[in-house]
């Protein structure tokens, strides 16, 4: 023990950075960027990374006295640019390559009602069950547990006959 250090007395406390009011608001807000960001690529693992990448070039750059509706949208903009990147790299792209492509007019499809025969004229095609089942799970909205309390079967057995039903329904030749 040195002569500075007495008994009974604490040692020198280790002080953290004080957090600012801006940081706190934009960690507030990643869980919506995370969304943002999750909604666009599909993938927990890429959205995950994209949002700490998004944390940490924006986070550093904050405005202390900035209002929040700010700090909002400056991290949302940079995460759009963190998106720009990240399909930029992944499509093998510029990212002025996939800003012109944006601006593309996209061709219509075909029209609701054109749609509307061609499922009934699949369904028309499928055995009593396989129409059934595809009906009660796509058209109806039923579950898994309510397409086989409906038909008396079990969810394993509706589960196997929704899948040769899609299959059989692919294999449809529809006449236009």
């Amino acid at each position: 023990m040195t002569t500075e250090e007495q008994p009974g007395q604490p040692a020198d406390v280790l002080e953290l950075p004080i957090v600012s009011r801006a940081t706190d608001i934009a960690l507030d807000e990643l869980e919506l960027v995370y969304a943002f960001i999750y909604a666009r690529v599909g993938n927990r693992a890429d959205a995950e990374d994209l949002t700490q990448q998004v944390a940490m070039k924006a986070i550093p750059r904050l405005r202390q006295t900035a209002p929040a509706s700010a700090i909002r949208g400056y991290l949302f903009a940079t995460a759009r640019s963190v998106l720009g990147a990240f399909w930029s790299t992944r499509l093998g792209l510029s990212e002025a390559e996939l800003r012109e492509d944006l601006a593309l007019v996209i061709p219509r499809g075909p029209s609701p009602e054109a749609g509307t025969e061609t499922v009934q004229q699949i369904l028309t095609q499928l055995s009593d069950n396989y129409r059934r089942v595809l009906e009660l799970r796509f058209l109806h909205g039923y579950s898994l547990k309510e397409v086989a309390a409906e038909m008396h079967s079990t969810v394993g057995a509706i589960k196997v006959m929704q899948l040769r039903a899609l299959r059989a329904a692919a294999k449809v030749r529809v006449s236009e």
